[in-house]
């Protein structure tokens, strides 16, 4: 009996779990069997479809623009002067404060005089004692002379008493060299500015024993008014450089970071002799009256700016229809579908908030400026000021 009441218990269990997997094998089979019927129906509107992205949008135009060349340099001193002391001394007073603006000739450092003037007056008495002695030996050149024309004395005596004179003759000429020496070291001793400009760090302090033309210098001095502006151009531009070069003089513009609507003018004055064959580039130089000072040497320069003519033209669009991404420039072209298509672009200048565009684009045409965040290829858009789509964009 309790093996039979076991088998029955046993089997029930079997059959109940077959009923699951029945039953699990039929809501299978009716959810299989309605899959086709949900894919060749319509899906819902809310999951297929998004409305359309509003967007500030712009049309390209064509016109003539200037062929700029724009890339980035940095300032430099127009004449670099390292004040060296050209005798040997103790430096007594500097007379300016560092970093001040001297002028030519402005005393700069006094070394002590004492030494040097006391040298002047040492050569001055050597002259004084040999201008005597020449004048005694003049006299007594002349007594020997006479005596041999006389034939009181012989004639050898005489051209010993003129050889004598002509010693001191040589004598006062080597005195007055060395007068003249004393002097110049003498003005030596005050250290005065070679030319205009500003002075850096002093190196060497009152009270400190200095020798000529010794390391370090005493002081450096920038020449500032006028300034050189060096940056390197690319080598396709060359031709067009010396075109302009030789034509009389070329204009250069020099953008300050911050200051893009304040240009500073200047012109070109200096063409390297040799293109940099590791870059390609050639270096020019610009110079700049600098009057306001606004250029430092050793100052970074965001934008050199060339015009090496016109394009003639050119489709232009709105700076901030361009976007940049992994292959490059690109705009978003709106097509009669009210869909937009990313389109790759080449961008050769941008100024005052328009870019010049040489591929890509054609004229007449609309981009979107406004509303980029949202899109992806294909999106459709509803065009909008630039404005409302400004203002739309931001409260999303």
């Amino acid at each position: 009996m309790v093996k039979i009441h076991r088998f029955r218990t046993v089997r029930g269990v079997l059959n109940g779990a077959l009923a699951s997997r029945l039953f699990a094998c039929s809501c299978l089979a009716a959810s299989l069997s309605a899959l086709p019927a949900c894919s060749n129906g319509a899906a819902p509107a809310a999951a297929t479809s998004r409305p359309p992205v509003p967007v500030a949008v712009a049309q390209t135009t064509q016109k003539t623009v200037p062929i700029r060349v724009k890339v980035i340099g940095s300032v430099e001193p127009y004449n670099t002067v390292n004040v060296r002391s050209q005798v040997s001394g103790q430096l007594e007073s500097v007379h300016f404060t560092e970093g001040q603006f001297v002028k030519k000739g402005d005393v700069l450092f006094t070394l002590d005089q004492r030494p040097f003037q006391a040298a002047l007056r040492q050569a001055q008495a050597g002259l004084a004692k040999d201008q005597a002695q020449l004048a005694n030996a003049k006299v007594e050149t002349a007594r020997a002379k006479k005596a041999a024309d006389q034939g009181i004395d012989n004639l050898q005596n005489y051209e010993q008493r003129h050889t004598a004179e002509s010693v001191l003759e040589a004598a006062i000429v080597a005195d007055n060299a060395a007068i003249e020496k004393a002097r110049l070291d003498l003005d030596y001793c005050t250290i005065t500015a070679p030319m205009d400009g500003r002075t850096g760090n002093v190196m060497i302090h009152a009270g400190n024993l200095v020798k000529a033309n010794d390391t370090p210098f005493l002081v450096s001095i920038n020449q500032v008014q006028p300034i050189f502006v060096t940056f390197y151009a690319p080598e396709e531009t060359l031709p067009a450089i010396k075109e302009h070069l030789a034509k009389g003089e070329m204009g250069v513009e020099a953008i300050l970071p911050g200051a893009e609507d304040r240009p500073i003018k200047g012109s070109v004055t200096f063409l390297d002799n040799s293109i940099d064959s590791a870059t390609g580039r050639i270096r020019l130089k610009g110079t700049f009256g600098n009057e306001d000072q606004r250029l430092w040497p050793g100052q970074y320069i965001k934008d050199v700016i060339m015009t090496l003519g016109v394009r003639e033209n050119a489709i232009i669009v709105p700076t901030a229809a361009v976007q940049v991404g992994q292959q490059g420039h690109y705009v978003y072209v709106v097509k009669a579908d009210k869909t937009v298509e990313a389109r790759p672009v080449t961008v050769v200048d941008a100024v005052d908030g328009q870019s010049v565009v040489t591929q890509g684009l054609q004229p007449a045409e609309t981009v979107v400026t406004d509303g980029h965040l949202r899109l992806s290829p294909g999106a459709a858009v509803r065009p909008k000021e630039a404005g409302a789509a400004g203002a739309r964009d931001a409260a999303s």
